[in-house]
């Protein structure tokens, strides 16, 4: 049995759900987000309170039942307070700056790395830290891992690109015979 499934999520009172069908529809202010739940879970919306239930008791349809429940929970925590992420850029010559729509990285290739800024985020460089900021958790979770990923953190020096939060293990490096 899904443990998540079954908790109801309480929608705050400036969040507006409105459930047509299969598809639900989450809106604060000007920001609105539609989750399809593609006929696989049943959906109740009553007394601002929302609630999940299985089509059936297969595996399949437990599994979407605390998926769909956790997606929509998700939706409802961005829109009311956002996601952040923040990468830490170390090394000598390492430099990020936002122009626009687009964040240039200069990461000790032989070019600058010019990232076009997804639609829904907010990137800001403050020193060596950059900020990502969105309503959708994903989107959020996937740009920070594709800055990421254009220098990760080595284990000798933890050059590169790394999480805030993030712990690089360093290893020693070679030792001169005696």
């Amino acid at each position: 049995m899904s443990r998540i499934g079954k908790k109801p999520i309480t929608v705050p009172a400036d969040v507006k759900v409105v459930v047509n069908d299969t598809v639900i529809n989450f809106s604060k202010g000007k920001n609105s987000v539609d989750l399809d739940t593609k006929g696989n879970v049943g959906i109740s919306f009553e007394d601002n309170t929302l609630t999940f239930s299985p089509n059936s008791m297969e595996r399949v349809d437990r599994a979407f039942w605390g998926t769909y429940r956790a997606l929509s929970n998700n939706v409802i925590t961005g829109l009311v307070t956002g996601y952040k992420k923040s990468l830490e850029i170390n090394g000598v010559g390492y430099r990020a700056a936002v122009k626009g729509k687009i964040l240039n990285l200069q990461l000790g290739h032989s070019h600058d790395i010019n990232f076009d800024i997804p639609e829904g985020l907010t990137i800001s460089v403050e020193k060596n830290i950059v900020h990502i900021e969105g309503i959708d958790k994903q989107l959020v979770g996937q740009t920070a891992a594709k800055i990421r990923a254009f220098r990760p953190p080595e284990p000798y020096k933890g050059k590169g690109v790394k999480y805030v939060e993030e712990h690089i293990v360093r290893k020693a490096g070679k030792t001169a015979k005696k």
